[in-house]
């Protein structure tokens, strides 16, 4: 690193005030940065000084989304070859993948950070970093075979209209990884729901098996389904679904590789367990309840198969808990994690248009997060108000 360093700052002049590449400084910057830690630091007033900044945190969210991003190139290929009924080992299924969805993260990080550079030269500011999470995490919510040029409109989308008129990062009120989603979701259905959209390479012509089936085990379930089957029609159980082997977004079948990403966010402190908790308990206690008062096959389905069919778990660990558009305060986050817990089953069961709610209850909660907040402290402030007059009493 020592001569990548030394390169560094060979080049550095050319793009610092005065320099004949200075127009290039903000990107320049978020390149440099994101190789070492600045070496910009405060002289005056009172700071808290930690090791890790902004950029390494993004970072680390990056790092625990790598055994969803890894499992989900596997299984772009693992769906392809199975439903066609072609033999492949595990490295043509891999090849296949990376063929599949290295082009989807080429084109989100080119809009992306494209668009961010842009504003910030515009803006004579450094980059935000919450572009690299939210490049990152836009290709996993999607399908392997969704067109490039949709890719490129959602990243544009969700930087241009669900970040940067707000401000930038830490200034948003919807995640920017879901609105490009629900941006997709609303404006091209037939490329994001369905039974074919789910499995690479049928929607452009590939023949599949005889008793081929591409809806993932949630469209099973919400067409009255009792049990789920994979692609060629055989039954899957509930350590098929904690495997992940399924059709489904890119990143969200994995829940083994989805509580990796969970472990190494709440063993670092980036990811919230008190959102991550509360949403847990939100979805099973609700599953319990529909389960009790059950009048259709939807609602039968076992509670613990909420958790594993769908994007529940990914929702829980990368999306509720981002830290800009959840609630801030501790008794807020219980508050706004229970609720899309509870919000996600009832999206589901009771609105058959919607079989997956994680997208719009973490949208929705996501909106009323500042009014948690707010009821929270004004509920601390009222408190403490009742014990200063008991005091001068």
């Amino acid at each position: 690193m020592k001569s990548v360093r030394k390169l560094v700052d060979k080049v550095k002049p050319n793009f610092e005030k005065g320099g004949k590449l200075h127009f290039l400084h903000s990107f320049f910057d978020a390149f440099e940065t994101f190789l070492f830690v600045p070496d910009k630091v405060t002289h005056k007033g009172a700071h808290i000084r930690d090791a890790i900044d902004m950029k390494r945190t993004m970072i680390l969210v990056v790092v625990a989304l790598f055994p969803a991003f890894l499992f989900g190139i596997w299984n772009t290929g693992y769906q392809h070859f199975l439903s066609t009924g072609a033999e492949a080992g595990f490295w043509e299924t891999v090849v296949y993948g990376l063929w599949k969805v290295i082009p989807l993260y080429i084109v989100a990080y080119a809009v992306g950070i494209g668009i961010e550079v842009i504003i910030a030269q515009i803006n004579k500011h450094e980059v935000n970093e919450g572009v690299f999470v939210s490049a990152f995490l836009i290709p996993l919510l999607l399908p392997a075979d969704i067109p490039l040029w949709m890719v490129a409109l959602a990243t544009g989308f969700a930087v241009l209209i669900g970040k940067e008129v707000f401000g930038g990062t830490g200034m948003n009120i919807l995640n920017p990884a879901l609105l490009a989603r629900a941006f997709l979701f609303f404006a091209y259905p037939s490329w994001m729901s369905g039974d074919k959209v789910w499995v690479s390479g049928i929607m452009r012509g590939d023949v599949p098996v005889d008793g081929f089936t591409g809806a993932t085990p949630l469209a099973q379930a919400a067409s009255g389904s009792s049990s789920f089957v994979d692609v060629v029609g055989n039954q899957l159980s509930t350590f098929d679904l904690i495997v992940g082997a399924i059709p489904g977004s890119i990143g969200e079948t994995s829940k083994i590789a989805i509580l990796l990403g969970a472990g190494l966010l709440l063993f670092t402190g980036i990811g919230n367990w008190r959102i991550m908790f509360s949403m847990l308990a939100g979805g099973i206690i609700s599953g319990v309840l529909m389960n009790v008062f059950a009048v259709n096959s939807f609602m039968a389905i076992p509670w613990y198969d909420h958790l594993l069919i769908g994007s529940f778990l990914f929702g829980m660990v990368f999306m509720a808990t981002d830290p800009v558009t959840a609630a801030q305060t501790n008794k807020g986050k219980y508050i706004y994690g229970f609720l899309i817990g509870v919000m996600v089953i009832i999206i589901r069961i009771l609105n058959p248009a919607y079989p997956e709610g994680t997208m719009l209850a973490i949208l929705l909660m996501n909106v009323f997060a500042p009014l948690i907040d707010h009821y929270v402290v004004q509920a601390n402030i009222n408190r403490r108000m009742k014990r200063m007059k008991k005091i001068k009493a």
